[in-house]
């Protein structure tokens, strides 16, 4: 298991794990990333992710992308 952050580009990866508090969680799980969803990462700029999930383009930053275990 490792932080979606930490992913390579153009490989589909599923969450196995979301952390962070109560809040950062429900934010995250509206976006779409639920344990057992599917997450692509698209881009990093300067740490910060583009990633594919829910056939959506979402952009988090490195501090969200390190509290997504995949």
């Amino acid at each position: 298991m490792m932080p979606l952050s930490l992913a390579d580009i153009g490989e589909e990866n599923i969450i196995k794990k979301v952390g962070g508090s109560s809040e950062v969680r429900s934010h995250l799980a509206d976006m779409g990333f639920v344990a057992g969803g599917s997450v692509t990462v698209i881009s990093t700029i300067n740490g910060n992710l583009i990633v594919n999930v829910k056939d959506s383009r979402v952009a988090i930053s490195k501090e969200m992308a390190n509290k997504i275990m995949v």
